[in-house]
């Protein structure tokens, strides 16, 4: 008997488990794959994102002017994995990192596929067909998403893949058709064209990522069609996709054909609901799999929680850690998480990477709050000219009234890691005056956000006495 059964150890399974276990809990953790870390660490994080250093570290040679001295080109025989020189290392450290965790919390580990007996037992089949019961009072479902593999599509796991199937390919391709033009099907697009491969971007609708600025996405798209030659051909779905002896050959809807090396379809995740037993439980599910959960990320069985991809949106490894620790603290009353933090960062690993945090002016402008603007870009920065991104850009929304800020928007080098500056001073209800008030050290990208800052000042066209914050004059 156990106080709290996790199934999956990914990101919501294992900072799940340990927090419960923190607090005294006897916890057993569940893992159907022979490693640690779900698909963050195994399939689809932690390998895509080194495959994307070895491409922008290819890219960027060209920007730093280095052209007439440095001649790059990739070899067309060469395998991704040999791009991913560093994959094998990092992944391992995670699952040393993971197993360390679990043994600190002495949480107990089992090995097998999990499914549902009742709502508090879980029935663990072994690779060898053993069976073991466990009985638990509370259960956290954190078995993850995988991709969604139409019937209507071919796959072959070569010529045709998904997001995690792509990663085992041969060699790199002279030609490949991407089907949705998602963060994955983007970031994948911006990977493979920094190889020099020639890429196809097909998507049903008529914009890139439509949740972010739209002055962020323009850059992107400039950079993606400019710099690395994608070809895109948005608001058209995809008609028929065949394989060939040699090739793939895909139509389009409009009746344009694309003869490509391979195909990457990347239309969407399902949840890793179906052989849970769901049904067994009474636990109710939504769309493609999806657990239904409450704020407190309990479903509608009262001692089962579900959190990460399984229950859907935003799926990020960072989001999902937080609301495995808050679900558990709800399942126990710890009363120390209480809910998952309401600014949510997201990165967009493209080349160039985008971030961004809070409100968009579209947003804004769709509840009526009277917001401005302000901008810096790192043509303009002197450690953006020394790294070579004269397209980057960073982008501040804030209220116009007290100028607090509401969104912080970025695209370009090191997007991600410069978000967070952005981010906690919104945490604490700040203005753009936090900026302009600090002190950052020269060079660096950072400095951005005061002159960003001094530029949504002068956007103003209000006089200087009434500023917000300052007395009018005598």
């Amino acid at each position: 008997m156990f106080d709290l059964i996790v199934i999956g150890s990914g990101p919501a399974g294992e900072k799940g488990a340990a927090q419960a276990a923190f607090f005294g809990k006897r916890v057993a953790l569940i893992e159907r794959e022979p490693v640690l870390g779900g698909a963050c660490v195994n399939t689809g994080t932690i390998p895509s994102k080194t495959l994307r250093e070895s491409a922008r570290h290819f890219a960027g040679f060209g920007e730093l002017g280095y052209q007439s001295a440095v001649d790059v080109q990739v070899k067309t025989d060469v395998s991704v994995q040999y791009f991913m020189y560093r994959k094998d290392l990092v992944v391992e450290k995670e699952w040393e990192r993971i197993a360390t965790n679990l043994r600190r919390h002495r949480i107990e580990r089992f090995a097998g596929l999990a499914r549902f007996r009742s709502p508090h037992e879980i029935i663990i089949t072994s690779n060898s067909g053993e069976e073991t019961v466990l009985e638990g009072d509370k259960i956290l479902i954190a078995t993850g998403s995988s991709p969604y593999r139409p019937t209507t599509v071919p796959f072959d796991d070569q010529s045709i893949c998904d997001s995690d199937t792509i990663l085992n390919i041969g060699r790199i391709p002279k030609v490949l058709a991407i089907v949705g033009a998602g963060v994955i099907g983007c970031e994948y697009a911006s990977i493979f064209a920094a190889l020099g491969v020639e890429v196809h971007l097909i998507d049903g609708r008529t914009t890139l990522l439509p949740h972010v600025d739209r002055e962020i996405v323009r850059v992107l798209l400039g950079e993606l069609q400019n710099r690395l030659g994608v070809i895109l051909h948005l608001g058209v779905d995809v008609d028929s996709i065949v394989k060939n002896d040699s090739n793939v050959t895909m139509t389009l809807k409009d009746g344009e054909t694309i003869h490509t090396d391979q195909v990457l379809f990347a239309a969407g995740r399902n949840s890793n609901t179906a052989k849970l037993g769901l049904e067994d439980a009474g636990v109710k599910t939504g769309n493609r799999g999806l657990v239904l959960v409450n704020e407190h990320y309990q479903t509608n069985v009262e001692n089962i929680y579900a959190a990460g991809d399984v229950i859907g949106f935003p799926a990020l490894a960072s989001t999902s850690m937080e609301q495995g620790r808050v679900a558990m603290c709800h399942a126990f009353d710890l009363r120390y998480k209480t809910h998952v933090a309401a600014l949510l960062p997201y990165a967009i690993y493209t080349i160039p990477e985008l971030a961004t945090v809070g409100m968009t002016e579209e947003e804004c402008k769709m509840k009526g709050i009277a917001c401005g603007a302000g901008r810096a870009f790192y043509r303009n920065n002197a450690r953006g000219l020394i790294c070579g991104d004269t397209k980057g850009m960073l982008k501040l929304v804030f209220e116009k009234s007290t100028l607090k800020l509401l969104g912080v928007h970025i695209v370009g080098e090191s997007a991600s890691e410069l978000l967070h500056t952005g981010m906690m001073a919104m945490q604490f209800g700040g203005t753009i005056n936090a900026f302009i008030d600090s002190v950052f050290n020269f060079p660096t990208l950072g400095e951005a956000y005061k002159y960003a800052a001094y530029d949504a000042l002068g956007s103003l066209t209000l006089k200087p006495k009434t500023l917000p914050g300052q007395e009018p004059a005598p």
